[in-house]
């Protein structure tokens, strides 16, 4: 057998696809080569957005056994795990917080494997080599920082072993208990967030907006430049800078079939909005929408509910709509928390870092707790 060694690849195309794809043996949407591949081929990440490419990949011969994707940064553009003030701060004292390494899903806050293995690999001996590649390689590109972010809560606890300070997030998740349709959902909560909801759709409704949901690989050229320009306003509304394109959106489409889901909302025959949302055997995630006309409750039916019946119809368990928004646990989204797990090169800075997330760590549970207090449900769940 050969030597396990790991190399640093300027491309995650150097991988394999067959080979990259049989460590994802949970068919996690993000981590297919397809979505990660079609970033890099469609300019969405690189030197121009400041995601450039360094996967490690662990190798026995011509066997891929382990990998995980990295990026060199030079921003935190994209990342949804806020570290501007830890910036800031260096800043002032005259030290450079970029560049930094980042293991992550460019523009994805949706949690997942980090390290991936083949099946007969032993998580603490691979995982350690490829830690110990990428600190390795954190002082050869002279970073401030190596982050893990969303990361299982398993491999969470591994990065603690290995000295990485821990910092918990919150965001809001819908689970399936169940439900043989829409209507159980509405009745397993109580009586005035059920009539909300109702009213939300029925406005929707009755201003004539109809949906059409379609697979990745049922999308043609002219819906996915219809959705590119969608999404595009969405950031120019707010001044933000538009990373994915028409293209990256059609090779995910075509490559990705089923785990590519398209909701596209139709008035008097034309597309006023649309949602790209992803899948994998279990979950749906909501990732980005955009409209041109304002319809009074849109976006929650656009974006909510019919991520909801689509995990009901399709029995998905868990449905992931994105970062952030406490409007979301009145619609049945409940507190569910994130983990990210961060290494500092400068010591002095480590200890105030560590002190700061102490110190937010039992801010972020109280948060949880609070609005899980606020739940829907008639019944806790």
């Amino acid at each position: 057998m050969a030597t396990p060694h790991v190399r640093v690849h300027a491309s995650i195309d150097e991988l394999g696809d067959a080979q990259w794809n049989a460590l994802n043996s949970r068919a996690d949407p993000f981590l297919q080569h397809a979505f990660l591949s079609a970033l890099e081929h469609n300019g969405c990440v690189g030197e121009r957005f400041g995601w450039i490419p360094r996967h490690l990949g662990l190798w026995e011969g011509d066997r891929l056994v382990g990998a995980a994707p990295l990026y060199l940064k030079d921003n935190s553009y994209g990342e949804f795990v806020f570290d501007h003030a830890w910036a800031d701060a260096y800043q002032r004292h005259g030290h450079a917080y970029y560049p930094k390494l980042v293991s992550a899903i460019p523009y994805t806050p949706a949690s997942g494997r980090r390290l991936l293995l083949a099946e007969d690999r032993a998580l603490e001996d691979a995982s350690r080599v490829l830690l110990e590649r990428a600190l390795m390689l954190a002082e050869e590109e002279q970073v401030s920082s190596l982050h893990w972010l969303f990361v299982t809560e398993g491999e969470d606890a591994l990065l603690r072993k290995r000295g990485f300070l821990p910092r918990l997030g919150c965001q809001f998740h819908w689970h399936n208990r169940g439900y043989p349709d829409f209507d159980a959902f509405l009745a397993a909560l109580t009586a005035k967030r059920r009539k909300e909801i109702r009213r939300e759709r029925r406005k929707v409704r009755e201003a004539g907006v109809r949906f059409r949901v379609l697979r990745g690989d049922e999308v043609d050229d002219a819906q996915w430049q219809t959705f590119a320009r969608l999404y595009a306003r969405t950031f120019e509304e707010h001044y933000s800078l538009a990373t994915l394109n028409e293209g990256f959106f059609r090779e995910v489409g075509v490559r990705m079939g089923r785990h590519v889901v398209l909701i596209l909302a139709y008035s008097n025959g034309a597309c006023v909005a649309g949602a790209l949302f992803y899948r994998s055997d279990d979950t749906l995630y909501g990732r980005h929408w955009g409209s041109v006309e304002t319809f009074d409750s849109l976006h929650f039916e656009t974006c909510y509910y019919q991520g909801i019946d689509y995990c009901i119809r399709e029995g998905l368990q868990r449905f992931e709509p994105g970062a952030q928004g406490e409007h979301k646990v009145r619609r049945g989204f409940l507190p569910s928390f994130t983990f990210s797990d961060h290494w500092i090169a400068d010591e002095g800075f480590r200890t105030a870092i560590a002190d700061f997330l102490d110190r937010e760590t039992p801010l972020v549970r109280d948060y949880a707790e609070t609005l899980g207090g606020h739940s829907p449900y008639k019944e806790a769940t």
